[in-house]
């Protein structure tokens, strides 16, 4: 039954009628949306059961996603295509997005194709590397992420087998026609000379299927097979091929013996972990084969913020395994995907065997999972120093700051404010400073609050912004590139009201609240939208913290000296100089009063250090009084 509701829509965006149409009418049916905007270029392409109710759910009210906001707002047309059920849908949806690449779907960043090594099909079949991948009815082995890696197996390849290496068209009758001569590869023995029939397609093929198990991964079980064919070659006396087995068996047993053990169960599985941070993401994904590391692979993803883990997880899976890419038995994650169950369907139909997605939570695979999370991490790592040096050494989380901000040119020097004190008591402020990213302890400061009686942050962020920037003015600086005070709208209004007020112009200014780390910014009654994985927003949050280190520390320091120079004001005689000169030379009330006499006079003299020992002498024999 199909219920005609009203579209609740945001009362900012404004649909055109033929979107709105379109959005009344959409089936109810399992299918692939693609997004358009004003230039009728395709921006985000997804699946859905229901593509009524999900195309539908991106115009409803009270939307907290920015990524989705950002899409509706950009929303100026849609087109479905219907689907017979979910795995056909995300198979289309996978293609149009390899295909159209939108700027809101996740997409590998990488132009180019990964190699694969293809074994074709012919007669004799040759192996080779190639980015063409064709429906040719040949094999496919890959993708190759790292050249050298795929490289280096066909080194091994050659090495060890006699696979021509010739681009002859060798079919049974060019080859009875006498048609072809060997090659210089057959008298230095790296290849058996199909092309003139010395070798037998079946003896030929056997051989190349033994190449496809060490491509797969399955060296030990190679490794059993040729020896069960050397013991055979042996009993029938044919000693020249034992002798040739044998060495082919050490070869494999000293690429087997590099391959490291990471399971004792000796199951295929592959390892995934992503690291993301704001629109980078790298894939790292290790091919464990009957318990071995056989293989690593790392895939580079780009995306807009606020994508979900899960969601990247999906986009992964999709992007990594291919048509021609082998699909272990079991797929480790630190969480579960979008679309878990139709990404499983979907790779157990390509696979034709019975595939699992499973997150660990200790044990063995717990412990490799976190291996591969951190080679990820790492890869990211790369990819944002190699930004630092295009940016000239600017620190990634700087140019992040700039675009979450939307500032004109990079925050290099940050000032931060925040206030300090117990019930309006020894009320104190800090200001840090941040340089490049990192903090310059030698111009932080501290300030006393002067003017304000009692817990008012407001008035104290105002006369502390006051004495700072006035006195900028006085000296002619320049203005730090950002201005930042810990607190809500409260405490970012009154300190741009000071700066209005001294005639201050050019500067840019945010606020941070504490309780859900909030930016905000001048004029605005919104909190800023920046995605909490942002770098930009880490860097706030640390500037902030520190200022409030500094803010605490200054204030119990100054709260303790009050409590303790109090003791000694309390003595006839002793005012506060005094109990200065005496608390900066002992460092405490106790130490003070544990020092002889002579130690006191060589400090205030001896007239007060005998006032000091007579009232300790008197608290001594009046413990009553103490």
């Amino acid at each position: 039954m199909s219920l005609n509701l009203e579209l609740e829509l945001e009362p900012e965006l404004e649909l055109n009628p033929e979107l709105k149409h379109k959005l009344k009418n959409l089936p109810q049916t399992c299918g692939v949306y693609q997004f358009l905007d004003k230039n009728n270029k395709v921006i985000y392409v997804g699946k859905a059961v229901n593509l009524r109710n999900r195309v539908r759910s991106y115009f409803h009210r009270n939307i907290t996603s920015p990524k989705t906001k950002k899409i509706a707002q950009k929303v100026r047309n849609v087109e479905v295509i219907v689907t017979d059920n979910e795995i056909e849908a995300l198979i289309l949806e996978n293609n149009l997005i390899k295909k159209l690449k939108p700027r809101y779907n996740v997409n590998l960043k990488d132009d180019k194709s990964y190699p694969f090594i293809k074994v074709t099909k012919e007669l004799f079949p040759r192996i080779y590397p190639t980015r063409n991948v064709i429906n040719d009815g040949s094999k496919y082995f890959g993708p190759y992420t790292d050249v050298r890696s795929m490289k280096s197996a066909l080194r091994t390849i050659n090495q060890i087998f006699k696979i021509r290496s010739c681009k002859l068209d060798l079919t049974e009758e060019k080859i009875e026609a006498k048609k072809f001569k060997v090659c210089l590869d057959y008298h230095i023995k790296k290849c058996d000379g199909p092309c003139e029939g010395l070798v037998s397609p079946e003896v030929y093929n056997e051989m190349v299927k033994e190449v496809i198990q060490l491509l797969k991964g399955k060296t030990d079980v190679l490794i059993n097979s040729l020896k069960e064919k050397m013991n055979l070659a042996v009993e029938k006396l044919e000693f020249e091929t034992a002798a040739e087995l044998r060495d082919k068996i050490a070869q494999l047993q000293s690429i087997s013996a590099k391959q490291k053990i990471v399971s004792n169960d000796f199951d295929d599985r592959d390892i995934i972990a992503v690291a993301f941070e704001s629109k980078d993401c790298c894939c790292s994904i290790f091919n464990v084969r009957s318990g071995k590391l056989v293989g690593r692979k790392q895939l580079r993803l780009s995306l807009e913020e606020d994508e979900s883990l899960e969601s990247v997880y999906s986009s992964a899976i999709k992007f990594y395994y291919q048509d021609y890419v082998e699909i272990p038995n079991e797929l480790i994650l630190e969480t579960e995907p979008e679309d878990k169950e139709t990404i499983i369907k979907w790779l157990q139909n390509q696979a034709e065997k019975k595939v699992d997605i499973i997150v660990p939570k200790r044990g063995d695979l717990k412990s490799l999972l976190h291996m591969c999370k951190e080679n990820a991490v790492l890869q990211l790592k790369e990819i944002q120093i190699q930004k630092m040096k295009n940016l000239g050494n600017i620190p990634y989380s700087l140019s992040a700051l700039q675009r979450d901000l939307r500032l004109k040119t990079i925050p290099k020097k940050i000032e931060c404010f925040d206030i300090s004190n117990i019930q309006g008591s020894d009320s104190v402020a800090s200001m840090v400073v941040f340089v490049d990213g990192k903090p310059k302890k030698s111009l932080y400061r501290k300030f006393i609050i002067k003017t304000v009686d009692g817990a008012d942050d407001f008035a104290s962020m105002q006369e502390v912004i006051e004495r700072r920037y006035s006195k900028v003015s006085e000296n002619n600086e320049i203005i730090p590139d950002l201005i930042m005070v810990d607190g809500g709208k409260g405490q970012l209004s009154s300190s741009v009201e000071v700066l209005e007020k001294l005639g201050i112009k050019n500067y840019n200014i945010i606020g941070l609240a504490k309780r859900l780390e909030e930016v905000y910014l001048p004029n605005k009654s919104e909190p800023e939208l920046i995605p909490k994985t942002s770098s930009g927003l880490k860097l706030l949050q640390q500037i902030r913290d520190e200022a409030h280190r500094f803010a605490n520390t200054f204030h119990r320091k100054r709260r303790s000296k009050r409590i303790i120079s109090s003791e000694l004001l309390e003595i006839d005689g002793i005012g506060e100089k005094t109990a200065e000169k005496l608390l900066k030379k002992f460092g405490s009330v106790k130490n003070i009063f544990n020092s002889s006499f002579e130690s006191l006079a060589e400090v205030i003299g001896k007239k007060q250090a005998n006032i000091i020992i007579q009232h300790l002498n008197k608290l001594n024999s009046n413990p009553t009084s103490k």
